[in-house]
């Protein structure tokens, strides 16, 4: 290695050293993402919600019941008199699976001459999320049949588990996955646009020049923001379109209200970054801070990849900052289960307050001077 050689590598470094920012982000972002998806890439399913309808109140029903509530993998979370009550159970997203229990069930192991029907034990399944709903299932029907081969040594008749999928029949990643691809795609767009636009001023020279202009604060932070907000809804159009007649995903809700949905989680990527941009002093900084603080950590811990209810209780609560956490459960819910407005409410509330909230702050780190 010559001399020029190691000149150049040693200023590098005192390039690196004089850039204190860019040393936290070759530090910090490595091991706050390890830290974090540590914890929360996980495939396992465990504590899954269930909603139970136990039409026989015997103690045959009890005791599948109690099994289920034992099982590290499944967790009560209801119990209903009617089972049509658990529509509204899966529709919500409060329960991934419903067990059903038919009148006459007690009765019917003990005689094996009785109906099929009246021993069945009925799941229910939300198909949304093929891969964690097909692994439920299986832990499910598992149960049931661990169960019935017991009580057959009282003896007793076998018990047939019918299984049911809701929303996604086929249980086709595709359906699942798509519509949480449309999130990603405006997401990475619009952020790593809009992180440029403070940044790109202040590194041409330019944003001393914008300061002494007339425009107020808000002016200019629409005149960045308007024109990434318009190729964000035309993406929006685009990706949508593509997902629905190009991979045939099934649009069963309101295409107005996902638009508008789209709309209020256009403000939050641009609204963030607009702050990137404030807190960034070169546009190659605003790309690498986009990127390793918030996209790629959002992407992991929104339930895109891993399902929420699998992280621990303080990951758990770290999600309730992530907007593209409630996007994904608006735009799946409105894509697969064809939900509205009353359903969806509580995420389009979280959104639009996450947005303002991330605005306000970009607009006072951005005050313009006069």
């Amino acid at each position: 290695m010559n001399q020029r050689i190691r000149t150049l590598i040693w200023k590098e470094f005192l390039e690196l050293r004089r850039t204190p920012r860019l040393i936290g982000l070759i530090v910090v972002a490595p091991v706050l993402q390890l830290t974090l998806l540590g914890y929360a890439a996980t495939t396992d399913v465990h504590n899954v919600p269930i909603v139970v309808v136990d039409g026989d109140r015997s103690p045959r029903s009890r005791q599948l019941m109690e099994r289920f509530a034992a099982s590290p993998y499944f967790e009560i979370v209801g119990e209903e008199m009617d089972p049509r009550a658990v529509d509204d159970d899966l529709a919500r997203g409060r329960a991934w699976l419903a067990v059903i229990v038919p009148s006459g069930f007690g009765e019917a192991l003990e005689r094996p001459a009785a109906a099929a029907s009246s021993r069945s034990v009925q799941i229910l399944a939300d198909g949304t999320d093929a891969n964690s709903s097909g692994v439920a299932l299986a832990y499910a029907t598992a149960l049931v049949s661990e169960f019935s081969a017991e009580v057959r040594g009282a003896p007793a008749a076998a018990i047939e588990p019918r299984v049911r999928v809701w929303f996604n029949p086929q249980l086709e990643s595709k359906d699942f996955m798509l519509p949480g691809v449309v999130a990603i795609l405006l997401l990475v767009i619009t952020t790593s646009l809009s992180s440029m636009a403070i940044v790109r001023e202040r590194e041409l020279g330019t944003l001393e020049q914008l300061n002494v202009t007339p425009l107020g604060r808000w002016e200019l932070i629409l005149g960045k923001l308007l024109p990434y907000a318009l190729v964000g809804f035309i993406d929006v159009l685009l990706v949508l379109t593509v997902a629905v007649y190009w991979f045939e995903v099934p649009l069963r809700g309101s295409v107005w209200l996902l638009l508008g949905a789209s709309m209020i989680y256009l403000l939050c990527t641009l609204s963030l970054g607009l702050f990137v941009s404030t807190i960034s002093a070169t546009q190659q900084q605003a790309m690498m801070t986009a990127t390793f603080f918030f996209l790629v950590p959002m992407m992991y811990l929104s339930g895109f990849i891993f399902p929420i209810e699998n992280m621990p209780p303080i990951i758990q609560a770290i999600t309730t900052l992530i907007p593209l956490r409630y996007f994904l459960v608006i735009v799946r819910g409105i894509f697969l289960k064809g939900v509205g407005w009353d359903v969806l409410w509580p995420q389009f509330a979280a959104l639009a307050g996450w947005g303002v909230t991330v605005l306000a702050l970009a607009a006072v780190r951005s005050q313009k001077r006069a």
